[in-house]
């Protein structure tokens, strides 16, 4: 499929949340804590958008359990690693040719809502 130089679809998943260990700290080690994740696909969609078939875009059923499996069977220091690995699984779907994930641990900071970090990555 040849790209234009018109500007990606996205398709937005909003606060999906998870736990998983995360943390450097012996404390956070010990048990799951809480994730909030922000994920911007961006794809040309144009096809889905004509044809009106699953087949033709991202499922993004699957690829939201798919996340999860990751993310909850995961284990890091750094939430950067962790964006970085979402990501990564993000960009193996062929239609995808950028991301954005945006990470959020809500209990990493006293008086704050959460602590969080943002990538884009796209295809090489």
């Amino acid at each position: 499929m040849e790209h234009s130089k018109q500007p990606l679809d996205q398709i937005i998943i909003k606060n999906l949340r998870t736990r998983c260990i995360i943390g450097i700290r012996r404390e956070e080690r010990e048990k799951p804590q809480d994730v909030i994740l922000n994920i911007q696909l961006f794809a040309d969609l144009s096809e889905p958008c004509q044809s009106d078939i699953i087949d033709h875009t991202l499922d993004y059923s699957s690829l939201k359990k798919s996340i999860l499996n990751l993310v909850e069977h995961s284990s890091f220091g750094l939430i950067e690693k962790l964006a970085q690995q979402v990501a990564e699984l993000c960009l193996q779907s062929p239609l995808v040719q950028q991301v954005k994930v945006r990470l959020e641990k809500p209990t990493a900071l006293r008086f704050a809502d959460s602590v969080g970090i943002e990538i884009f990555r796209q295809k090489e």
